[in-house]
């Protein structure tokens, strides 16, 4: 069932045709961040376990503490103490730092893109317009003149 809901997941994150690059990029490095988490999760409290003074010994603790660490919150409520246990605080981290710098430049891409739009359709407008006033006033100089035929 899981499974089956993962690769949903990514056919909706990263299959549609037409969607952005920045769009796909965002969605697969969300996609990687989750399992980073889950995957995270169970290996810190491997490498804890067993290790004194450590705070990581259960696996809902564990998903807790990666993502206050993905998010870079870290209230310092749980940590890990031993050197295992820190490289997969790092690689959390690093995942998740990446992770909310791409949904960012996703997203301000996005607004960007939508006011040149917005922008290239006024300026076609405007173009349009100027072009229309030019139009009548050759006509009005052709019959002031009174070259009828624009001879």
């Amino acid at each position: 069932m899981l499974s089956g809901f993962l690769a949903r997941a990514v056919a909706v994150l990263l299959g549609r045709e037409g969607r952005s690059l920045h769009l796909k990029a965002a969605g697969g490095t969300t996609l990687v961040l989750v399992l980073v988490m889950l995957g995270g999760s169970w290996a810190v409290v491997a490498a804890e376990e067993g290790a004194r003074g450590a705070n990581l010994t259960s696996y809902p603790r564990a998903l807790w503490w990666s993502i206050e660490t993905a998010t870079t919150v870290g209230y310092g409520d749980f940590y890990p103490v031993t050197p295992w246990g820190r490289v997969v605080a790092s690689l959390v981290m690093v995942v998740g730092i990446t992770t909310y710098g791409m949904v960012t430049a996703a997203l301000a891409t996005w607004f960007v893109g939508r006011e040149e739009r917005r922008r290239g359709r006024v300026h076609h407008l405007r173009d349009e317009t100027v072009q229309a006033l030019h139009e009548r006033f050759d006509r009005l100089e052709r019959l002031l003149t009174g070259d009828r035929h624009g001879d």
